[in-house]
């Protein structure tokens, strides 16, 4: 094999292409000798923050990863819950920033069909999809470009393969407006038996690449997710292009496949392409693969082994089927109009093996790509100046002369207004089993066959978690379970998209460190263990990061469909209920951040044994049919979850509090375990007796009816009619996109 030589002569080609001195070095102990060009740019990929997680991975480590409810955990292509009667729930949600940032509609769309790759290689079909999406300040016409070209790609993509898009989040701040994140949820069903893995074992046994043509798009796009978005513009890659209807043909191939038993492993090719699925799969079999990239099918004249090796043309898969099944491989593949070639076989002797017909391009021990990539222990140093911001004093605020106004205003900010804008666009009730959907607290899914459903949700306020990733980070995880839990729904399990800046700066460590320990603590207080997820690093332009972000994905289980519930007032004379305590909090609201122009103060305290109690009290009470909706308190405080609910009713609502906090606490601020139900007269005393039992705080606070929403203080009064908050509430995303 040729030494290196790169075009450029540089005397430390790999530092180009992302490796350190130290790296190089153990590239050469591990091979025993120098790389050649081919196996060089492999080990740049393979050992990209973006693929290796070498920063990150001790970290994470911590994270609870099991429970009776879990099948399969974190190290596969996406996580698997069991929820009775022989079906499962497999799950995933994953970063695509970087090629969203460059070419917004193929960065989202390729971004969803690769986590529908990563639920139906499972074996898993496919049920619902979920987005989570930050954009800058949306009077940017950067950010709104970006904004409709991401939600449009979206759609595009998901409307097209016919998975609904029912849920998802969309924030606005600044510190997005070059590194929007959009990060992709699927959700797929499979029986127990159908569970796939991404493993190549069985000496002799083929490895067939199937779907669609590699290309020249998406080269090094492992390598550029893993460094600062305006230190790469002369070395962006192509940005993936994406077919949905070609991925519509190699789903329903692929799950036909594994339906016949034959499948010893199967693998997306996302990031790195064929060489992370290859090496990847012949790594967790202890097992080697040796491959020919000439009998690759290409779509371009002229590839080299390194551009096959990396490209990441989109629907594609690597699977192993058993010895003597490949004709019946690709009968089923031809049925549905795709290609199947068998391209290599599984060895015994623990060697990733690309051969160029008969030259040999590249020879490393599999493991030595994925295992025997080094760890490090980032310096995590916590920022002197968050004292200054965290101890801003928020006492002594001057207190707002028309809350009328800013409750409008509140409802009119992009963070909180409607999203219909958004998911109009969507079709979120494709396979007609769409019970709730988006617009409420947690979209859910109909399990067809049984009275089950589940439930969905993607939540995080990134903004508590800069000024406190500890408390924030555990406040994403205890939202997203009291977003499920008031649609009646149990909550079983997390997967996460961790985003965050350059990990080599202490600061930017230290608040991934703590988000990942208050996410962990959530976790285990709340028993929703994490089963997968995704760490994007580097998600900053000149040294600029976005926010920290770290996403929570949550899918809980709906015992009976029948007993789902709503966030909206349904009907004339319903009592309002607030469960929880109201408190004197505005550090970190978005009250805080629109009135004063301060993001600063502590987030909300969060006690989860009261967090805990709250959710298992508000859950008995659906079951029992005592809660009518259910809505929880989040951003923009108690009057805006009163608003969302006249809103989604259309129905008025008269509200008396005798809570001795400051009138811009009380309605604005965003103190968690806090969930407004309604219900009957007849089940108040009911409902008050299972909340002294639970030891949750009860309050009367008012009744539903009219087409006034009224919130009566000791010091204030807010009324508004129905008809202003809803159009404001509306028409903000609308009116700003339509300029």
């Amino acid at each position: 094999m040729e030494v290196l030589i790169m075009a450029n002569n540089s005397e430390k080609p790999w530092v180009e292409l992302g490796l350190t001195d130290y790296e190089y070095n153990l590239i050469k102990d591990i091979l025993g000798r120098e790389p050649n060009f081919v196996e060089l740019n492999v080990f740049s990929a393979m050992w990209s923050e973006h693929c290796s997680y070498k920063s990150s991975k001790n970290v994470l480590k911590t994270f609870p990863t099991e429970g009776p409810q879990v099948l399969q955990g974190p190290g596969e292509n996406a996580g698997v819950v069991d929820i009775g009667d022989g079906l499962a729930i497999a799950f995933k949600v994953e970063s695509h920033n970087s090629p969203s940032a460059v070419e917004p509609y193929q960065g989202a769309a390729t971004g969803v069909g690769g986590i529908i790759r990563d639920i139906f290689t499972m074996g898993a079909r496919p049920i619902a999809l979920l987005n989570s999406l930050r954009f800058g300040a949306l009077n940017s016409p950067k950010s709104r470009w970006l904004f409709e070209e991401v939600v449009s790609g979206i759609a595009g993509y998901g409307n097209s393969i016919g998975v609904p898009t029912v849920g998802g989040e969309v924030y606005f701040h600044p510190s997005y407006e070059n590194n929007p994140l959009v990060n992709a949820m699927c959700v797929g069903l499979l029986k127990h038996e159908d569970l796939a893995k991404g493993v190549a074992s069985g000496v002799g046994n083929p490895v067939m690449i199937v779907g669609a043509k590699t290309g020249r798009d998406g080269i090094h796009g492992a390598s550029f997710s893993s460094e600062d978005l305006g230190a790469t513009e002369e070395k962006r890659p192509t940005v993936q292009a994406g077919d949905p209807f070609m991925e519509k043909l190699l789903m329903e191939a692929c799950l036909e496949l594994i339906k016949t038993g034959n499948v010893v492993g199967m693998q997306d090719m996302g990031a790195a392409g064929l060489t992370s699925s290859s090496c990847e799969m012949a790594s967790r079999g202890n097992s080697g693969i040796e491959m020919d990239v000439a009998l690759v099918p290409r779509r371009e004249e002229g590839m080299t082994p390194y551009e096959i090796l990396l490209s990441e043309s989109q629907e594609r898969m690597l699977v192993v089927p058993q010895k003597g099944m490949e004709e019946e491989v690709k009968k089923i593949f031809n049925k549905w109009g795709l290609e199947a070639v068998v391209i290599g076989r599984v060895t015994d002797d623990g060697i990733w093996r690309v051969k160029e017909g008969d030259q040999i391009v590249a020879e490393i021990p599999a493991k030595g790509l994925t295992d025997m990539c080094p760890v490090y222990d980032p310096e995590a140093q916590r920022n002197l100046v968050m004292d200054k911001i965290q101890n801003c004093d928020l006492i002594d605020l001057a207190e707002p002369k028309d809350y009328n106004q800013v409750l409008l205003d509140l409802l009119g900010r992009p963070t909180i207004a409607s999203k219909e804008w958004v998911y109009e666009q969507y079709d979120y009730l494709g396979g007609i089993n769409t019970v709730i959907p988006p617009g409420s607290s947690a979209a859910v899914i109909r399990i067809k066959g049984t009275n089950k459903g589940v439930a969905l949700t993607v939540d995080c306020n990134s903004r508590y978690v800069y000024l406190d990733p500890y408390q924030g980070a555990m406040i994403a995880v205890s939202e997203a379970a009291r977003n499920l839990v008031c649609s009646g729904a149990k909550p079983l399990a997390i997967t996460n998209c961790l985003n965050f800046g350059n990990p080599e700066k202490p600061e930017i460590f230290w608040h991934f460190k703590e988000a990942v320990r208050g996410m962990g603590d959530a976790c285990r207080e709340l028993n929703t263990p994490v089963t997968g997820g995704n760490v994007s690093m580097f998600n900053e332009t000149r040294g600029e990061a976005v926010l920290p972000t770290p996403v929570v994905g949550m899918v809980g289980l709906v015992e009976d469909i029948s007993k789902v519930c709503t966030n909206s007032f349904k009907n004339e004379g319903d009592l309002v209920i607030l469960l929880g305590e109201n408190t004197d909090e505005l550090g970190g609201s978005e009250y805080l951040a629109m009135f004063h122009g301060l993001e600063a103060g502590r987030p909300p305290h969060l006690d989860l044994a009261k967090e805990k109690a709250l959710q298992q009290l508000t859950l008995e009470l659906i079951a029992k049919n005592y809660a009518k909706s259910a809505q929880d308190i989040s951003e923009g405080g108690l009057s805006v979850a009163l608003a969302e609910c006249c809103i989604k009713g259309n129905i008025g609502v008269d509200i008396n509090l005798e809570d001795k906090i400051r009138p811009s606490a009380l309605l604005f601020g965003e103190g968690q375990s806090r969930i407004i139900i309604s219900a009957t007269k007849e089940n108040l005393d009911r409902i008050k007796e299972l909340a002294f039992e639970y030891h949750v705080p009860f309050s009367l606070i008012g009744k539903v009816g009219g087409n006034q929403l009224t919130i009566n203080g000791s010091e204030f009064t807010v009324s508004l009619p129905i008809f202003d908050i809803i159009d404001r509430y509306k028409g903000a995303i609308p009116c700003t996109m339509n300029n």
